[in-house]
């Protein structure tokens, strides 16, 4: 959907040398792996898949993680897993903060190794743990599941990319050894809308934005959604909050009118209070994205 191209197409600008650092680590990372498992937001399932991700895998096992459920209503969550399904893919919803969802996830992972391991046999080789590495965008919580899976914390979470050791094995199980350094996704997107997107999320790493283009584009989402799909949302979430009804207001004049009312006509302050309020949960079960918008994609 183009929500948000009526926004300057350079809203969200990368730096190109993290950008090639991050896939040259990436491409290192996956030579030596089996399986990938790739985590993504349960806000946004469509915009935290990158579209070179298939290319930089080739023929290893896959298995998708959608992160955060936690973030969506039930019945937001039960929309994707069907639309995943019509895709041909089994989402495994977790919520690594709190360890939801964590076991079947380490239960797919091994499966895969079952399947590899009968290849090798097939070939005469004898059985190995399968190594499988956790990878997605910045800040999507790779390390959160990484620390879930080991059960104890031996990566450092941190909320900027690139926080990592040298490459470290640890074995799960006797079917699972897991590369301790999560993989991160070099993010340069030609899609604005996406990148839009990852910047309310949080998701987007090294690059900087507009605060008040973002927090005006995130407006014009709600609305949008609100419109199309008042049952995947909370009702009248910013009207709950800040006691302003945004149902007269583009997302930029919403964004002024609340600047106005409770924060002393400062624009900035607002925007970036706005995303703030988003990312830490205080306006509720909001996602970005709903499976009717992308029913003719993929």
């Amino acid at each position: 959907m183009g929500i948000t191209q009526n926004y300057k197409l350079n809203t969200i600008q990368w730096y190109p040398g993290h950008i090639a650092k991050a896939e040259k680590q990436l491409k290192e990372q996956l030579k030596l792996v089996d399986v990938v498992l790739e985590v993504r937001d349960a806000r946004i399932p469509v915009s935290t898949h990158h579209p070179q991700l298939q290319e930089w895998i080739g023929n290893k096992s896959r298995v998708l993680v959608i992160n955060r459920f936690d973030m969506i209503l039930p019945q937001t969550k039960q929309a994707w897993i069907n639309w995943f399904k019509r895709q041909g893919e089994v989402p495994y919803y977790t919520n690594a903060q709190h360890g939801q969802g964590v076991p079947a996830v380490l239960k797919a992972a091994q499966a895969e190794g079952v399947q590899l391991n009968e290849r090798r046999k097939s070939r005469g080789m004898l059985p190995r743990p399968v190594r499988a590495v956790v990878i997605g965008f910045p800040n999507v919580g790779k390390s959160a599941l990484i620390n879930r899976i080991l059960g104890k914390r031996v990566v450092e979470s941190a909320a900027r990319p690139g926080v990592t050791r040298s490459l470290r094995w640890v074995r799960i199980s006797d079917e699972l050894e897991l590369l301790d350094a999560p993989g991160v996704i070099p993010l340069k997107l030609q899609n604005q809308d996406a990148a839009v997107k990852l910047a309310i999320c949080d998701d987007i790493g090294d690059a900087s934005y507009d605060n008040q283009l973002v927090a005006a584009a995130f407006l014009d989402i709600i609305s949008y959604l609100e419109a199309v799909a008042p049952e995947l949302l909370p009702k009248q979430a910013l009207n709950e909050r800040y006691k302003l009804d945004p149902t007269e207001h583009t997302g930029e004049g919403y964004l002024h009118a609340l600047a106005e009312h409770r924060y002393k006509g400062d624009v900035e302050r607002t925007a970036r209070q706005l995303l703030t309020d988003y990312r830490k949960g205080f306006l509720g079960q909001i996602p970005l994205e709903i499976p009717t918008q992308f029913s003719g994609d993929e």
